[in-house]
């Protein structure tokens, strides 16, 4: 019996590119950077950082709701929000216990724990909120999201490092083929930029420390890249099978085609040299896709600005991929969203076989010549069938995603 398609039927985006996707498609086309000076890092090690701009948690979800729901939820919920209704679903009539939710990310609440540990300190313990917890745990970005739609199905927080977002759509589709669910929210979540998080980053050499000219600090691919800039966002879609779109006379924006993850089992931080891990999850998506490797048009790259990762990942897609398949890295204008990360550059994938364009990798000047691949520092025109969306995480856990053409 032939598998079932699995469709993308709802997209819906917060970045610093803007809030929904329109804004935030429009800005990774123009290549417009979202890196600046962070007033609440002054006095860090690096002060760089891609914020949301111009969210109004309490005008999007109301006052009451909005105090108590850390950013990364409250991200998730204007993201998921923005799916459903692009989807043409209404929560009021579906069958909520066909209706899974599976979300990813990598921390948290690090905000609501570094405020409150600051109340613990300063006025005594029992002056810290008793929301800390359900504000803070991971897991409250599915709970909160079912709370929201009246999702009964399957529920899950998934936390693969920054491969969080991708692991999370990959996790949904396997519900979708198992029969699990019939709809499911999918994405991933992150609000990470607080003073404890960046002074690891910073002390890991992890971050840019291009602070005289932000708008080229995150430079994904460059010869003179030297480390990433840190964002926030969420990106959330919407996956049913695809039959099941069109039965109801949705829209199948795009198929998630096809699924791989795999382990480095290198070391804590640095991928593996030889890109094992990044190679066999490309190899296995594209295997389960059904494709073959010159199949692929467009890749989406993990494409942090570090240089292990960059040079790493090219290394690895030029051995894999023949041809030149167009690379890009929106992070150039988002900076990396880390478990978000996956979740969004999936959707933009899904948006680049929509419009036929390849968006541009912002920040890059000089392409490292260690890495030969086609990187297009404008936007490019193309008929794209099949997207791969790659994402990797500390611990070297490795997820990719192939996004079809329906």
């Amino acid at each position: 019996m032939a598998r079932a398609e699995i469709a993308v039927s709802g997209l819906g985006l917060v970045t610093p590119g803007g809030v929904g996707v329109g804004q935030s498609w429009e800005a990774a086309l123009a290549g417009r950077p979202a890196a600046a000076l962070d007033p609440a890092l002054k006095g860090g090690i690096v002060r760089l950082s891609c914020r949301v701009p111009e969210f109004d948690a309490e005008e999007l979800l109301g006052a009451r709701r909005a105090l108590r729901l850390d950013p990364f939820v409250q991200f998730a919920l204007v993201a998921a929000r923005e799916a459903v209704a692009d989807a043409g679903l209404d929560p009021a009539t579906w069958d909520g216990a066909r209706v899974g939710v599976v979300l990813g990310c990598a921390d948290g609440g690090p905000g609501t724990v570094e405020t409150q540990h600051r109340v613990l300190l300063h006025e005594g313990p029992t002056r810290v909120s008793p929301l800390v917890l359900p504000m803070q745990l991971p897991n409250m970005l599915a709970g909160q999201a079912a709370i929201e739609f009246g999702a009964t199905g399957p529920n899950l927080v998934v936390a693969t490092a920054c491969a969080s977002g991708a692991t999370a759509i990959g996790t949904a589709r396997d519900l979708l083929l198992l029969d699990r669910c019939d709809i499911v929210l999918a994405g991933g979540s992150e609000a990470m930029i607080t003073p404890l998080v960046m002074a690891g980053f910073a002390r890991m050499g992890a971050l840019s420390r291009r602070e005289d000219d932000p708008a080229t600090a995150s430079r994904p691919f460059d010869a003179d890249r030297d480390g990433f800039v840190a964002g926030e966002g969420a990106g959330v879609v919407v996956l049913e099978r695809a039959a099941d779109a069109r039965a109801r006379g949705a829209r199948v924006r795009a198929l998630v085609a096809g699924y791989g993850s795999a382990a480095d089992a290198h070391h804590m931080t640095s991928p593996h040299p030889g890109g094992r891990g990044v190679e066999a999850a490309i190899r296995t998506a594209i295997e389960d896709a059904g494709a073959h490797p010159r199949d692929v048009q467009h890749v989406n790259a993990h494409g942090t600005s570090t240089p292990l990762n960059d040079l790493a990942e090219a290394q690895t897609l030029r051995r894999v991929l023949p041809g030149t398949p167009l690379v890009s890295s929106t992070k150039g204008v988002t900076g990396h969203l880390l478990g978000a990360a996956g979740a969004v550059e999936a959707a933009f994938g899904v948006l680049s076989i929509e419009n036929g364009v390849v968006p541009p990798t912002a920040g890059l000047r000089t392409l490292d010549p260690r890495l030969e691949i086609e990187v297009p520092t404008t936007v490019t025109s193309a008929r794209i069938d099949l997207v791969l969306s790659n994402s990797f995480g500390f611990g070297g856990q490795n997820a990719v995603l192939a996004i079809a053409r329906p």
